[in-house]
């Protein structure tokens, strides 16, 4: 009986150790509500890390279902990465609660809101949804701006070696080496896109205010009347008129929105209609953050010529 309770001590013992070792190496589960914070996640922490994004570019992020898919990736979640500024009140709340994920909760390590970290653009003076899908915290469409996405980045490497403590040497690492390249890169598009600063612009939604403040965009005009609320054809019409009176060079729209208001503009005032991706997976191009910029500063390009 001596040898297979030996043989047996063995195994467990080996059992335990497998067990061990795989919990010291599992990557850090992170849930990032949208594309640009997945894929910043991912630069960060490379392979020490299992990104799930719950959103897409042609997705409308005020309106997501919250699904009880979401709710189970979020209930194993290690950290989760947002937007903030009230962007996702319509569907995450709903899925921390029903996750039961205490580690998520505001206030905790795991819980990380990238408008913490940025200037915020388009504080509202007064709050009322008779003022359409206004936000108390000011415009939350953070991305569009890639010094933002650098800010964030610093604070994210920081939660990242806090929430992982074992392995915060090597999301340092990571990070010094991205926030290099991305400086690097920033240089670069702003040499680009110089020919841009103070060309006028028409937007469909207000969703580039800080595109606008990096590259010097004149905003003259925004297709919907009230932020989130669809373009009549009376508004178009008004719209119209006031570019005719005050020239515009283009009017932009982001991949997730309807196209036909811009489309219509576009025909009526003879300017060019240009399609930005808004955020990583947005165009065929815009496969990573730096391949975002790349095309979102080649399309602006192009539609100035």
């Amino acid at each position: 009986m001596k040898r297979p309770m030996k043989f047996l001590m063995q195994a467990i013992s080996l059992s335990v150790f497998c067990m061990s070792t795989q919990a010291a190496h599992a990557a850090l589960n992170v849930f990032a509500c949208e594309p640009e914070w997945g894929a910043l996640a991912q630069e960060l922490g490379g392979d020490k890390v299992s990104v799930f994004t719950a959103t897409n570019a042609m997705q409308d992020v005020h309106h997501i279902e919250a699904k009880p898919s979401l709710v189970a990736k979020l209930r194993k979640a290690d950290l989760l990465i947002c937007t903030g500024s009230e962007l996702e009140i319509g569907w995450l709340p709903v899925l921390l609660r029903q996750s039961g994920n205490d580690k998520l909760q505001a206030g905790k390590p795991g819980y990380f809101e990238a408008t913490h970290y940025v200037r915020m653009l388009e504080i509202p003076t007064r709050l009322d949804r008779a003022d359409g899908d206004v936000h108390p915290g000011g415009n939350p469409h953070i991305q569009t701006d890639p010094r933002n996405i650098g800010k964030v980045g610093d604070a994210l490497a920081q939660r990242l070696a806090e929430v992982d403590a074992p392995n915060a040497a090597f999301y340092q690492s990571r990070h010094q080496d991205f926030a290099q390249r991305w400086q690097d890169a920033i240089k670069h598009w702003e040499t680009q896109a110089a020919p841009l600063k103070g060309i006028a612009i028409v937007v469909q939604h207000k969703g580039f205010p800080y595109l606008e403040d990096w590259l010097g965009l004149h905003e003259i005009a925004t297709l919907e009347p009230k932020p989130g609320v669809e373009p009549t054809s009376t508004h178009l019409a008004e719209v119209l008129a006031q570019i005719q009176r005050q020239p515009a060079k283009m009017v932009i729209r982001a991949a997730y929105n309807n196209d036909r208001p811009s489309l219509w503009l576009s025909d009526k005032a003879k300017i060019p209609a240009v399609s930005l991706p808004f955020t990583v997976g947005g165009s065929e191009r815009a496969k990573d953050l730096f391949s975002l910029f790349d095309d979102t500063v080649q399309r602006l390009l192009d539609a100035n010529k």
